[in-house]
C-alpha cells in the first residue's frame, strides 16, 4: 500500500486537489490499467456464530489464517469515460443490487444502507435512475411492474399491467433467485449490544505486527497533529485507549501530546464508565 503522508496531503490540496483523479485518468489513457482483485473469506453460519470475533463488527478482521480469502474475480478500468455526467456523475452504485446467490448479512451498516442509497438516488436522479444507460442492464431487460415517474422516457412497457398477479403474461417472481434463507430465534428486545471479543487486540496487532517503523511514526504523527488541538480530557481518554492496544502505542501518542504517561495508563486500566467518570469536566 501506498498513502500521502501528512505533509504531502497538506501540500497537494493547496497546489493540486485534483492530483487523484488526475492520476487515475491519465494512467487509463497510457493503458497502465488500475485493477482490483475481488476475494471473499467463507465460513458457514455455524462458524460465524462460535467465532472469536463478531463478524457484524465493522471494526474487526477475520484473519487470513483462520479463513483464507478465495479469489472471485478482477474489476478492471480499461478506458476513460467519454461524457463524465453521463457515466460518472450519473453512475448509482447501490449494494442492494445483487447477482443471484448472495444474501444480506445482518451487519448493521450494511442494513442500513440498502435503504439509504436508493433514497439518495432517487433525490439525485430521479426516480428512474435505474433506467438511465449508465445504470441499466447490459445483456438483458428488467422485469419489473415499475410505471410512470419523472424522467420516464421509453415505451414504460406500453399498455401492460402494472400489478401482479395478472392474466396477461407479465413477469412472475422466480423463486430460484431468492436469497438463502437463514435461522432467527431468540426474543426481541432492546439491550445493550455486548459482544464477548476484546476490542483492543487487533488494532495492537495491526500496530505491533503489520505497521512498520516509518509507518508507526507517520501514524503517530497524525494523531497527535489532530489532538492537539483537543480538550485535555478528550485527549486522555483516547490516548489510554491507543495505550490499551499497546502500551508504546499510548505512550507515543502521550508524549507528543505531553501528558502524563503514568496517567494515560491509569486510565487505560479503567473500565469505560470509570474513565468517563475521570476524565469529565
Amino acid at each position: 500500500m501506498k498513502n500521502l503522508t501528512r505533509e504531502e496531503a497538506e501540500r497537494l490540496s493547496g497546489t493540486d486537489p485534483d492530483h487523484a483523479t488526475k492520476d487515475l485518468y491519465e494512467a487509463i489513457k497510457r493503458g497502465d490499467y488500475p485493477s482490483w482483485t475481488l476475494e471473499m473469506q467463507i465460513m458457514t453460519p455455524k462458524q460465524a456464530e462460535n467465532y472469536r470475533f463478531d463478524i457484524r463488527d465493522i471494526t474487526k478482521v477475520c484473519p487470513h489464517g483462520d479463513f483464507p480469502p478465495i479469489k472471485i474475480g478482477k474489476l478492471v478500468l480499461n478506458r476513460n469515460p467519454t461524457n463524465y455526467f453521463a457515466e460518472v456523475e450519473q453512475a448509482a452504485f447501490n449494494p442492494s443490487n445483487l447477482v443471484p446467490g448472495i444474501g444480506i448479512s445482518s451487519d448493521k451498516m450494511l442494513q442500513s444502507r440498502l435503504f439509504s442509497y436508493h433514497e439518495t438516488h432517487i433525490h439525485h436522479l430521479g426516480p428512474n435512475y435505474h433506467l438511465i444507460p449508465v445504470n441499466a442492464p447490459k445483456h438483458s431487460p428488467e422485469n419489473n411492474y415499475q410505471r410512470d415517474g419523472f424522467m420516464r422516457v421509453d415505451a414504460n412497457d406500453g399498455r401492460g399491467p402494472n400489478y401482479w398477479p395478472n392474466s396477461f403474461g407479465g413477469p412472475v417472481p422466480d423463486p430460484a433467485f431468492l436469497e438463502p434463507s437463514f435461522e432467527v430465534s431468540g426474543l426481541s428486545a432492546r439491550t445493550p449490544y455486548i459482544y464477548p471479543n476484546d476490542d483492543f487486540v487487533q488494532p495492537g496487532n495491526l500496530y505491533r505486527d503489520v505497521m512498520m517503523d516509518q509507518d508507526r511514526e507517520n501514524l503517530i504523527g497524525d494523531i497527535v497533529s489532530h489532538l492537539s488541538s483537543t480538550q485535555k480530557l478528550v485527549q486522555l481518554r483516547q490516548t489510554a485507549l491507543f495505550f490499551k492496544a499497546d502500551p508504546d502505542y499510548g505512550s507515543r501518542v502521550a508524549k507528543g501530546l505531553s501528558l502524563d504517561i503514568k496517567e494515560v495508563e491509569r486510565l487505560a486500566n479503567m473500565t469505560a464508565e470509570e474513565r468517563a467518570r475521570a476524565t469529565e469536566k
